[in-house]
């Protein structure tokens, strides 16, 4: 798992800002040139600069000058000779003219040359803007007299990245040409923008772009012009804008001196998430225009969350995220309740996933009107602690929840005895033996009291097959099944923080605090069988099954992920250690998964064998 590469994947792309020199051609050729090699040194395959930053956008009717178009020409062909043998692709914005028609273009260069000229196909002369009064628009393609590709069907290809483009009020419009090239193929959409600054624009600009970018799963580059332009009656902000798949990342600050931002796109994610989705592509439509370009970064500069479940945000939109969640498992247990007639009752071990499961039991049947109907059996074992036990008492007590105590030990050694099984072996049959007794006294009593068993299973636990078929494995409905243990955790904080568990937060902060534990083998006094000591770390395991299933991930790269997320924190060995036997224990229960009961799908992944995953049983 040590050969993978970032460009194996990964494509540095980057988005420029040049400080502009209106009017003068020959300046910004220097400005751009300078930027370019600077992110041709930073390994970037590709670098985006603004709309018309050739000559700047804000010349107004100065733009018909011959002299200015000629003076724009030749820039174009000194950037255009400034690639050769580089291996990263410019794209300019320029005047152009093509026969009796002056367009607003965006030039592909590589290899030297002028792959291609795009031009503008939506022209805004409205309020601020003036476009028509200078530019054309045209469904024509052909090759300029110059010999340049010219029209609005033209892709470029860049070792594996398929590269559309689209000039600022392209993008905004009802259907933007983006929707077009990347059904052509574009996975890599470029807007080279104009975009004048008013109050509230920036947000919904930013908007904009993650939107485009998740609706058509494609990277997505926008380069707007910086605030040197001329400030005679609109003031640009510079706003730069890197997004992937709905993500932004990278982004520029309005109004600094910044001048280029990198972020490196996962191709094979956008890949993954159209073959998943189906995407409509118009096949050979339109044929990309190829360069020798060979992506050849050796690192990687994309932040890589080591909590992809719970990306890393402010924290009230980490509390707004985590009450969604909240929501969803509340609204499918209190809708499975109205429509049984029943009410719920579950294990509750004083554990993470228990405890959650009785927070939500405790929402739904509040929401129904019906507290009575929530009820809690505790049933300490063998190898129960008196730390878990107590707390799983003092919150049932402190939830104001009907609970019974019943001890199992008397049932598990009448079961270890018809098994004829020595009780001081402790192997799995020991462990096993309790874990299915433990869910057959809530199956019995919710026979006698008309109620549904919720299962309390997790999805990290699903996907390790960390669960005893027939016991934890089983149940009427299951509020946690598609939530990670990491994210579990994370939730109850959330609750415990708020004032109407106030009651409870004491014991829900060392429910938190307490180790993870199934406590069905002892060695001494408290807590001493530690999952994640068996395992591994959910953690590790979290992310490993995030990007295995969310993002169709190989072996290899997720561990080059996952030693760039835990660096510091888990050294190599480690995490292949763990990784090894997280695919070896997913690929082999299936089995388990396939007859996991019902319940609400939260996030990206889920693996109901009725909803988001099928695979073979028996590999």
């Amino acid at each position: 798992m040590n050969n993978y590469t970032p460009a194996k994947s990964f494509i540095r792309v980057a988005s420029a800002c040049p400080d502009v020199a209106v009017y003068k051609p020959s300046e910004n050729t220097k400005r751009i040139a300078a930027l370019y090699e600077e992110a041709s040194a930073s390994s970037a395959s590709l670098v985006v600069f603004p709309e018309l930053s050739i000559t700047g956008y804000s010349i107004g009717d100065l733009v018909m000058q011959t002299s200015l178009l000629s003076n724009a020409k030749s820039a174009l062909l000194e950037l255009a000779r400034l690639t050769s043998g580089k291996n990263c692709a410019l794209i300019v914005g320029l005047p152009y003219a093509v026969g009796g028609a002056l367009y607003n273009c965006g030039a592909f260069l590589a290899d030297g040359e002028v792959k291609g000229l795009v031009p503008k196909q939506n022209l805004p002369s409205y309020n601020e803007f003036y476009e028509n009064r200078w530019y054309s628009t045209t469904e024509l393609s052909g090759v300029t007299t110059d010999g340049f590709p010219f029209g609005t069907n033209l892709l470029f290809e860049v070792d594996g990245a398929t590269v559309g483009i689209e000039i600022c009020e392209d993008a905004w419009v009802a259907s933007p040409p983006s929707e077009r090239l990347a059904l052509s193929g574009a996975n890599l959409l470029v807007n080279l923008s104009a975009s004048p600054e008013k109050i509230g624009v920036s947000r919904y600009r930013r908007e904009l772009v993650k939107t485009l970018s998740s609706r058509l799963m494609a990277g997505y580059i926008y380069a707007g012009c910086d605030s040197s332009e001329s400030t005679a009656e609109v003031v640009m902000g510079g706003h730069q804008i890197i997004a992937a798949n709905g993500q932004i990342l990278a982004e520029r600050p309005r109004f600094t001196d910044e001048r280029l931002i990198f972020a490196d796109i996962d191709l094979e994610h956008l890949a993954f998430d159209r073959r998943k989705q189906r995407f409509a592509s118009l096949g050979a439509a339109v044929k990309p225009i190829f360069t020798k370009i060979t992506r050849n970064q050796s690192d990687c500069a994309a932040k890589i969350n080591k909590n992809p479940f719970l990306p890393e945000e402010t924290e009230a939109e980490r509390s707004e995220r985590l009450e969604e969640l909240l929501s969803i498992q509340t609204e499918g247990l209190y809708r499975r309740l109205q429509k049984t007639g029943l009410g719920a009752v579950l294990g509750l071990s004083g554990g993470l996933d228990s405890t959650l499961a009785l927070l939500i039991v405790v929402r739904a049947v509040k929401k129904l009107g019906k507290p009575e109907l929530a009820h809690v059996l505790v049933m300490p074992g063998p190898a129960s602690s008196d730390q878990t036990q107590s707390n799983a008492v003092k919150l049932a007590e402190g939830l104001g929840v009907k609970y019974l105590v019943r001890p199992i030990e008397t049932v598990v050694n009448a079961e270890l005895a018809l098994q004829e099984h020595d009780p001081n072996d402790q192997n799995v049959t020991y462990e096993n033996i309790q874990a299915r007794i433990r869910m057959l006294h809530p199956l019995n009593y919710a026979n006698e009291n008309g109620l549904l068993v919720i299962n309390t299973s997790d999805l990290s636990e699903s996907a390790l097959g960390w669960s005893t078929y027939g016991g934890d494995q089983t149940g009427n409905y299951g509020v946690n099944c598609s939530v990670p243990k990491t994210v579990i955790r994370e939730a109850i904080r959330y609750l415990s923080a708020k004032p109407e568990y106030a009651a409870v937060k004491d014991v829900l902060v060392d429910i938190i605090d307490t180790p993870i534990s199934p406590e069905l083998t002892s060695g001494g006094e408290g807590i001493t069988q530690l999952t994640e000591d068996k395992i591994g770390p959910y953690a590790l395991h979290d992310f490993y099954l995030y990007h295995f299933i969310r993002r169709g991930d190989a072996q290899e790269k997720i561990s080059y992920l996952a030693k760039l997320a835990f660096a510091g924190e888990y050294d190599a060995e480690t995490i292949d250690k763990w990784l090894n036997v997280f695919v070896r224990r997913f690929l082999a229960n299936q089995f388990k998964r396939d007859t996991m009961p019902n319940g609400p799908k939260v996030g990206a992944v889920a693996l109901s064998p009725r909803g988001d995953w099928r695979m073979p049983s028996d590999l």
